[in-house]
């Protein structure tokens, strides 16, 4: 797992669903975030990788990456919209997500994520856009 320092101010990974589900983040900068899941454990009843999993791995690196630029203003992001398209089926292995920036802004980011098998077959490709907002009292 990543070092938690490197995820951005108040950012952590213990306890959250991201441990839960065997995340691992190898790279975190506002400018790219990439990281593995194991399909073992996150598959829906027919033994495939779940999509609701492929959103969460999509949605927490496109997170990541908007927390990061928007601590630059002071700033905390927040998930305001994602989009994912399923294109293969994986029953075992670890899938890899990469996010890059479509739109780094002072209100709000774009992230294309797209995840690969261990094959690097195209899985998933999904866009999330984050709302960059003031931080709540107390974050």
């Amino acid at each position: 797992m990543t070092d938690e320092t490197n995820l951005g101010p108040g950012m952590t990974m213990e306890g959250t669903l991201l441990q839960l589900m065997g995340i691992v983040v190898s790279e975190a900068a506002p400018e790219r975030v990439v990281a593995t899941m194991p399909v073992k454990g996150n598959t829906q009843p027919y033994g495939l990788l779940h999509g609701g999993a492929s959103c969460v791995l999509a949605e927490s690196l496109g997170s990541i990456g908007s927390a990061m630029h928007a601590a630059q203003y002071g700033k905390v992001a927040v998930g305001v919209d994602i989009n994912a398209t399923h294109h293969r089926a994986v029953r075992d292995g670890t899938v890899t997500g990469v996010a890059t920036p479509i739109y780094l802004g002072r209100t709000t980011t774009s992230y294309e994520v797209v995840i690969t098998d261990d094959r690097d077959k195209r899985v998933c490709t999904a866009r999330i856009t984050c709302q960059l907002i003031q931080a709540p009292p107390g974050s």
